[in-house]
C-alpha cells in the first residue's frame, strides 16, 4: 500500500504558556489513537509546538484503510430451508436486510451445526477521507478547562484560531476543520517573519519555518537550545552557573519562538534578602533564570529569554532591570518590614483566619497540633518542648507580608524570621521542614523536631476532616489528604520513626470536641494503611504483597514496611509457591474446622505417621528460632528460616489424612497446622501470594 506523510497544523493566538506542552501532547495520543483504531497504517509521530501553533506530523501514513473480510452469520440452515428446500422468510429477510439474494449467501458449518452466512470485503476508506474526522476528534480530547469562542465563529477552542494547514504528501485536504478551510501556508515569527509562508511537504515543515520563519517548531530541540544557551552564557559572562528549574524551562520554550538569551544585573544590596525571595521574585513575575557562584551562592545576575534576536540586545537587557528592581525592591521591604515583628507576638493574628469552618481557626490548628507534636516528639525520643513550640509558631509567618505576596514562601521565611528572633535551632528549621515532604521524591525533615510537627500538623488534618465526615472523594481532596497521608508514611518509614498510627490517630482524635464521626482513629489507619499499596506499586512491588501484610494490619508504618519488604524477598525463594499454597490449603481446612477456635496445643502422643512426627518436630525447632527474630523485627531472616518447612509440609499432605476418623488425632493435627499457620501469619497472611498450579 502507497504512504505518504500526513501534516496538520493550526495556527492561533498566543497559548497559556504552562499548558502548550500538555495540549501538544494530548493532541499527538489522539491523532496516534485515532490511526490506531482505523487501522491505518503509519510510521513515526512527531508533535511540534510553539506559542502560536500546534502541529503533528505523521511518517508513511497509508493512503488508505486494508480491506476488511466481513461475515456476517444468519439463521440456521435448518431454519433457512423449508421441507422442500425452498427459501424460508427467516432467510429472505435476512438476506434482504443485507441487500443480497439467498444464493449470495454461503454455508458455515459448526460444531453446533451449519448456518447461513454472507462474506465480501469491504473496502477501506482513503486516508484523505479519515483525516478530517481523526483530526476533529483529537482536538475535541483535548484538556481545555475552558474554550472561548471568537468573531462571528460557533467554533470554540482554548485560543482563537487563524489558520490551519492539513496536508498528506503535498496535497491539501481542504476539508474544513475549526471552522477553516486548511491550505498549505503557514505563518512565520510575529515581528521577524510576520507573512505567509508555504509548506510544500509534511516533510519541509519544521524546516521552512526555521530558515524564513524565525520559528523553531519542536518544543524539545526549542528547550534544549535555551538549556544550552542560558548555562552557557552563564558560564562566558561570569564564570557561574545558571539554575535551571525544569519547569520554568518547559514555560520559557512555550513563551518562545525564537528564543535569545540575554543577561542582566541587580544591585548587589538586594543578596541581604533570603535567596529564595529574590529567586521566587524573578521565577514567578518575571520568568528569569538566577545564577550562582560555583559554591551555590547567588550572584546579583538574571538571565531572561528573549523572544527575537534584538538589534540592539542592550536595550532589552535594560529594560528587563527596569522592570525587576521594583520587584526586589518589595521582597527587601516586605523582609524589612517583616523582621520587625517577632513571630510569637503574631501568633493571635492566626485567630481569625479559618482552617475549616467546623474545625476552626489556624489558632486553634496551632493549638491541636502543638499538644499532639509535643506527644510524638516524646515517642521519638525528640524533645516535647522544642516540638510544642514550633508548632505554635509553625504557620505565623503566613501573616507576613512576604509570604502573603509570596505564597510559594511559607515556612521557608519562617524559617528565616525564626533564626532572626533568635528561636532554638530545631525550631526554626521545624518551621520549614513542616512542609516537607512537599511533593513525591521531595526531602524529609532533617531534624525530630522538624518530623514531629510534620506528621502532627497532617495527622490533625487527616483525623479532624474525616471525623466531619469530609474524606477525599473521587479527584476531589482540596486539602491533599492523600499526600498528606504518604507524606507520614514516609517521613516514619525513612526516618525509622516507631511510631503506631492508631496511638497517633488516637492522640490526635482526642484533641477535638466537635467530631461527629464514630472510630474516626480507626477509619484514618486503615485509609492511611490502604496508601500503602500505591506507594509499593511505585517500587515494583505487587498488590499480592502488599495485601498478604495488609491483612494483618500492623499499625506501625516501619514494622509494615519491614514486613513488606521481608515477604517480598520470601516471594522469590523457591519454596515460596509450594508454601503459599499450603497455607492456602491450611486455611481452608481451619476456617471448616471451626478457624479461631482450633487450639494450637500438640499432643506428642498422638503422633503417629513418620511424615506427621517430622513436621512436628520441625515446626517446634523453627519456632524456637524464629519467635525470637520475630520480636526483633527480623522479619526477612524468619521467613528465609520458615522456607525449610516446604519439604516437611509436601510429605505431611502427601502421607497423612488430615481429617483422620478419630477425632482426637483429626484434632492434634488440626492443631499442628494451626501452629504452622500462626508462625507464618506473625509477619503475613502468605495464603494470598500466588501458589503453584
Amino acid at each position: 500500500m502507497a504512504t505518504q506523510d500526513f501534516l496538520v497544523e493550526l495556527g492561533t493566538e498566543e497559548l497559556p504558556p504552562k499548558a502548550l506542552k500538555p495540549l501538544s501532547d494530548a493532541l499527538t495520543a489522539g491523532i496516534t489513537q485515532g490511526l490506531t483504531d482505523a487501522g491505518i497504517g503509519f510510521g513515526e509521530v512527531q508533535s511540534f509546538a510553539a506559542p502560536r501553533r500546534l502541529a503533528v506530523r505523521v511518517r508513511n501514513l497509508a493512503d488508505a484503510q486494508p480491506d476488511k473480510s466481513v461475515e456476517k452469520r444468519g439463521p440456521a440452515v435448518k431454519a433457512a430451508f423449508d421441507d422442500a428446500g425452498n427459501p424460508t422468510r427467516a432467510l429472505t429477510g435476512f438476506a434482504t436486510s443485507l441487500g443480497v439474494t439467498p444464493d449470495q449467501l454461503d454455508t458455515l458449518e459448526t460444531d453446533k451445526g451449519a448456518w447461513v452466512v454472507f462474506r465480501t470485503v469491504e473496502n477501506g476508506r482513503p486516508t484523505v477521507e479519515l483525516m478530517p474526522e481523526l483530526v476533529e476528534q483529537a482536538l475535541a480530547g483535548l484538556p481545555i478547562p475552558k474554550r472561548m469562542r471568537w468573531g462571528s465563529y460557533r467554533t470554540e477552542f482554548v485560543r482563537p484560531v487563524h489558520w490551519a494547514i492539513m496536508l498528506f504528501g503535498n496535497k491539501i485536504i481542504d476539508t474544513p476543520i475549526m471552522g477553516l478551510n486548511p491550505g498549505n501556508k503557514t505563518r512565520g515569527h510575529r515581528f521577524h517573519c510576520p507573512k505567509s509562508l508555504i509548506v510544500p511537504t509534511p516533510g519541509d515543515y519544521e524546516v521552512v519555518l526555521k530558515q524564513e520563519g524565525y520559528v523553531i517548531a519542536d518544543f524539545a530541540k526549542r528547550r534544549e537550545q535555551i538549556r544550552a544557551g542560558v548555562i552557557a552564557l552563564a558560564e562566558k559572562e561570569a564564570g557561574g552557573k545558571a539554575v535551571i528549574d525544569e519547569d520554568l524551562l518547559d514555560e520559557v520554550t512555550a513563551l518562545n519562538e525564537w528564543p535569545v538569551p540575554l543577561m542582566g544585573r541587580f544591585e548587589e544590596r538586594f543578596l541581604e534578602v533570603p535567596a529564595e525571595a529574590l529567586i521566587s521574585s524573578m521565577k514567578e513575575h518575571q520568568k528569569y533564570f538566577h545564577v550562582v557562584t560555583a559554591a551555590g551562592d547567588m550572584l546579583p545576575l538574571f538571565i531572561t529569554v528573549a523572544n527575537l534576536q534584538s538589534k540592539d540586545p542592550a536595550q532589552v537587557i535594560s529594560g528587563n532591570e527596569k522592570v525587576i528592581r521594583p520587584r526586589l525592591s518589595d521582597a527587601a521591604f516586605f523582609y524589612e518590614t517583616d523582621r520587625k515583628t517577632r513571630l510569637e507576638d503574631r501568633i493571635d493574628q492566626l485567630k481569625p483566619i479559618v482552617f475549616q469552618e467546623k474545625l476552626g481557626s489556624l489558632y486553634d490548628k496551632s493549638v491541636r497540633v502543638a499538644a499532639l507534636a509535643k506527644k510524638i516528639a516524646a515517642a521519638i525520643g525528640s524533645d516535647p518542648a522544642l516540638a510544642e513550640r514550633a508548632a505554635m509558631l509553625a504557620k505565623t509567618d503566613l501573616v507576613t507580608e512576604m509570604v502573603l505576596e509570596f505564597t510559594d514562601l511559607q515556612g521557608i521565611m519562617g524559617q528565616y524570621y525564626a533564626e532572626h528572633d533568635g528561636e532554638a535551632g530545631d525550631v526554626a528549621k521545624a518551621l520549614n521542614e513542616q512542609y516537607m515532604p512537599r511533593f513525591a521524591g521531595d526531602d524529609l525533615p532533617t531534624t525530630l523536631t522538624g518530623c514531629a510537627v510534620a506528621i502532627a500538623d497532617r495527622l490533625d488534618s487527616l483525623v479532624g476532616l474525616f471525623g466531619i465526615n469530609q474524606p477525599p472523594s473521587g479527584t476531589r481532596d482540596p486539602f491533599a489528604l492523600r499526600r498528606a497521608s504518604l507524606g507520614v508514611l514516609r517521613i516514619i518509614i525513612e526516618r525509622e520513626l516507631p511510631l503506631d498510627l492508631q496511638t497517633c490517630c488516637q492522640w490526635a482524635e482526642d484533641n477535638f470536641t466537635v467530631l461527629t464521626e464514630q472510630n474516626t482513629a480507626a477509619t484514618v489507619v486503615d485509609y492511611m494503611l490502604e496508601r500503602f499499596r500505591a506507594h509499593y506499586d511505585e517500587q515494583g512491588i505487587g498488590a499480592e504483597v502488599f495485601l498478604a501484610v495488609h491483612a494483618r494490619r500492623p499499625t506501625k508504618p516501619l514494622d509494615f514496611d519491614r514486613r513488606v519488604k521481608a515477604v517480598e524477598a520470601f516471594r522469590q525463594l523457591p519454596e515460596a509457591l509450594a508454601l503459599a499454597g499450603a497455607n492456602k490449603r491450611v486455611s481452608n481446612i481451619l476456617t471448616k474446622q471451626g478457624g479461631d477456635t482450633v487450639g494450637e496445643t500438640v499432643d506428642k502422643n498422638l503422633l503417629q505417621d513418620q511424615a506427621e512426627q517430622a513436621l512436628a518436630e520441625h515446626i517446634s525447632q523453627q519456632a524456637d528460632k524464629v519467635l525470637p527474630l520475630f520480636e526483633q523485627g527480623n522479619y526477612a531472616a524468619a521467613l528465609t528460616s520458615l522456607a525449610s518447612l516446604r519439604e516437611p509440609v509436601d510429605k505431611f499432605f502427601d502421607d497423612v489424612m488430615v481429617m483422620a476418623e478419630d477425632e482426637a488425632i483429626r484434632h492434634n493435627r488440626l492443631a499442628m497446622l494451626n501452629q504452622l499457620r500462626n508462625l507464618f501469619l506473625r509477619v503475613a497472611d502468605i495464603s494470598l501470594l500466588p501458589t503453584a498450579s
